[in-house]
């Protein structure tokens, strides 16, 4: 398929001439003569690549703000600026802004300069584009593995969401997976060569929500595209969507049912079509109840939902889950695969509190750091990591615990869990615990008795 460039010059003899020179080397072109068509054309179809002359008469916006406009559109579309009469300054400005190159139109303008800067600017966009795509692989291209009840219930509706536009809701535990799910809804879809735009409500500022969904339009004619607009055609994930402001839902809501909408201090309506997918590991039953979340809204988004169990919920698939860990992450990061066993207890009776992403990041640390390591050596970094995050845990659950009982239960549990860990520490040594702790050890003996420890192992 021939690229698409778009060259924009109030000079009709200079335009002329580039569309000519580019035309006769196969480049599907179109053109523009001033600001106002040159964003229809750009609403029309982002090109390839931008030609933009720097200076345009009869407006008062010049190629500067047709460079933010398209760079804001697009960063991996590459812009050559142009002009007869621009300063260094100018020149210095639009490469910051994001410009590939500038160019004089003056005496040392040639075919074969324009055409060189041309073919480099494509090249080095796909190549941009290739990156991207391959961390995408890298990152987001996991599949969703197990055969346990619940996954394979999660799988069987993706694959019947396939041939369908409505919206789906994924609730779930942090680190459950719920991107990958949506992720995968999105390649399997009829979108799936349209963006796919995550915006996490969770990491947003309280007076920031509508300028990331809408976008702003600012007086000096700039625009700050939202994930509303950056998604069309396309996909958008609202991760945590319990996060988003009471008042803002109802904008949320209005978008859903008209499907337009403005951007902020914006006079026009900006039509849209988007899949819209939202993910919550909160209860929005309970937030409905007290009135933290619109349940009209609520309705609107949940016309599929998928629930994600826990890991520890389905820690069937935890040997399968490894297995396929260990192969792309050894892949990711050029080592061998690490022999884990697969058969450890403390797999299985660790909570994992991050779920999926937490076993996937301990796999991770295995693979790193145990490069070119025996079996046991993997074996006893795996129990240090898995018992160091049960001990973790554990303190959690006991000071979860403590706050919960009176003083003199609390004051009981911790003396328990204290002495014991001493006691395990010095190998049930009572001489060398009671020297460390600072008690008598006739005095540590009765303290252990009343608190029922009777031995340490």
């Amino acid at each position: 398929m021939h690229k698409e460039i778009l060259v924009i010059d109030d000079n009709p003899d200079i335009r002329f001439l580039i569309c000519k020179i580019l035309n006769e080397k196969n480049f599907n072109v179109r053109s523009a003569a001033n600001f106002d068509q040159a964003v229809l054309e750009i609403n029309k179809k982002l090109p390839d690549l931008a030609i933009v002359d720097i200076k345009l008469d009869k407006t008062d916006k010049d190629g500067i703000d047709l460079l933010k406009l398209i760079i804001g559109k697009n960063k991996l579309t590459p812009v050559i600026m142009i002009s007869g009469h621009a300063t260094v300054q100018i020149a210095v400005e639009s490469i910051r802004l994001g410009a590939y190159e500038f160019i004089e139109k003056g005496a040392s303008f040639s075919s074969d300069k324009l055409l060189n800067y041309v073919s480099r600017a494509l090249e080095s966009s796909e190549l941009k584009k290739e990156k991207d795509i391959i961390e995408n692989k890298l990152f987001h291209s996991f599949e969703l593995i197990g055969k346990s009840t619940s996954i394979m219930k999660v799988k069987k509706t993706i694959e019947k969401l396939s041939t369908s536009e409505s919206r789906v809701l994924i609730s779930g535990p942090t680190g459950s997976g719920k991107e990958l799910v949506a992720r995968k809804i999105h390649k399997n879809s009829g979108r799936s060569k349209e963006p796919f735009v995550i915006l996490n409500a969770a990491l947003l500022k309280e007076k920031t929500y509508e300028k990331e969904l809408f976008g702003e339009e600012f007086d000096d004619g700039n625009i700050s595209f939202g994930a509303l607009e950056r998604a069309n055609k396309g996909t958008l994930l609202i991760d945590e969507v319990s996060e988003i402001p009471y008042e803002t839902q109802a904008n949320v809501l209005r978008v859903l049912i008209d499907q337009k909408f403005k951007r902020l201090n914006g006079s026009k309506y900006i039509n849209v079509n988007i899949r819209l997918i939202s993910s919550t590991s909160k209860n929005l039953y309970e937030l409905i109840e007290r009135e933290k979340f619109r349940e009209d809204l609520f309705h609107r988004l949940n016309v599929v939902p998928i629930e994600l169990e826990s890991l520890s919920s389905r820690t069937e698939d935890i040997p399968l889950l490894i297995e396929y860990f260990k192969e792309k992450l050894s892949e990711i990061n050029g080592v061998q695969q690490p022999k884990i066993d697969i058969n450890n207890d403390n797999l299985y009776t660790y909570n994992w509190p991050g779920n999926i992403r937490e076993l996937r990041n301990l796999v991770e640390r295995v693979t790193i750091l145990s490069s070119n390591e025996s079996k046991e050596n993997i074996d006893k970094l795996m129990n240090d990591v898995l018992t160091s995050s049960l001990s973790l845990e554990n303190n959690k659950s006991l000071l979860e615990k403590s706050f919960a009982s009176p003083l003199k239960e609390a004051r009981e549990h911790f003396e328990k869990e204290y002495l014991t860990t001493q006691l395990k520490k010095n190998h049930g040594n009572i001489s060398k615990t009671a020297d460390f702790i600072g008690m008598e050890r006739s005095a540590l003996h009765r303290k252990l008795k009343s608190l029922g420890i009777k031995g340490i192992n």
